[in-house]
């Protein structure tokens, strides 16, 4: 009997601005001439997935190595509810350049996970609207507002299942190659925020901008200050640090359970969770983590 082509599947992985290594990634099994045969993803994982499905990822990619810090401040509509970004502004972006579908006519099966806030039940979004499917996915707790879709309340996806094999095993997939951004990241945020020399406030204006504000209730209201401890990290860097460990702890509880057939793992530590504006920087990360797991995934592929 003749052996038929298994069906490849990528697992994005959530991770912020880390899932720009996704890119290169994708890159790297192209020119290893990989073929993919679908694609699904979580948080950050969901949105390169989708350019990716759509026929984007060069576009895509374009706008991702331009993004400056101005450019991702400029994102961020402040919200008195829900979350600390509303997201709209960056929805709207994407809407006005990249062309929303509905699932089911992309170039390649695509899917994300979502999280039911009201329920906690992995969500798996499989049609409709690619750009609400994405927003809902990455609706990290406490940073993105969450999304309200049939009934619903949905939030990143992380929560229940941040590199996602099992959905990629639902769609049909005989070889699954996962991307896990969050190894090796447990405890940097927070290093990173401790920094004196300014970097810090290159590097995660986020966690810059929230510290100075932590100040001002401070100087307006002493008594909330403990001036004889050292200072505590912003609210941002404790949300983040707990969003790592999180992710991580999950991840390897899942995996455990749905292994892949090929792992790749980014060296992405230095990197904190609002640097998007260092893409190629993830981009050129993603390419060398597939490199090294090039021959387990040609191994994969070739016992499938």
């Amino acid at each position: 009997m003749l052996k038929t082509k298994p069906i490849v599947a990528l697992a994005l992985g959530g991770g912020a601005a880390r899932g720009w290594a996704h890119i290169g990634v994708i890159r790297a099994l192209e020119e290893a001439d990989v073929s993919v045969d679908m694609v699904c993803g979580t948080s950050i994982g969901a949105l390169v997935g989708a350019a990716y499905a759509c026929g984007e990822l060069d576009r895509f990619e374009d706008w991702v190595k331009k993004l400056s810090l101005m450019d991702v401040l400029g994102f961020m509509d402040v919200s008195l509810g829900g979350g600390l970004i509303k997201g709209e502004k960056l929805m709207s972006f994407f809407e006005r350049t990249f062309t929303d579908r509905p699932i089911e006519s992309l170039a390649m099966p695509f899917a994300s996970v979502a999280t039911d806030l009201i329920t906690g039940a992995e969500v798996w979004c499989r049609d409709g609207s690619t750009a609400k499917a994405v927003r809902a996915s990455m609706a990290l707790p406490g940073v993105l507002t969450p999304v309200r879709s049939e009934g619903r309340l949905l939030v990143d996806g992380g929560l229940v299942n941040p590199v996602p094999v099992s959905l990629a095993r639902a769609m049909g997939a005989d070889v699954v190659i996962a991307v896990d951004l969050n190894a090796n990241i447990v405890g940097r945020h927070l290093e990173v925020g401790k920094a004196t020399d300014g970097l810090s406030e290159i590097n995660n204006p986020i966690s810059a901008w929230l510290r100075r504000m932590q100040g001002r209730v401070a100087d307006q209201w002493p008594a909330l200050a403990d001036k004889e401890s050292p200072p505590l990290p912003s609210l941002f860097d404790v949300v983040a640090s707990s969003v790592n460990i999180m992710q991580v702890r999950i991840t390897r509880s899942r995996m455990a359970g749905e292994p892949p057939d090929a792992l790749v793992t980014p060296r992405l530590s230095a990197l904190g969770l609002m640097d998007f504006h260092r893409g190629q920087e993830s981009i050129n990360e993603g390419r060398l983590a597939l490199e090294r797991a090039l021959s387990a995934v040609r191994a994969a592929i070739d016992e499938a």
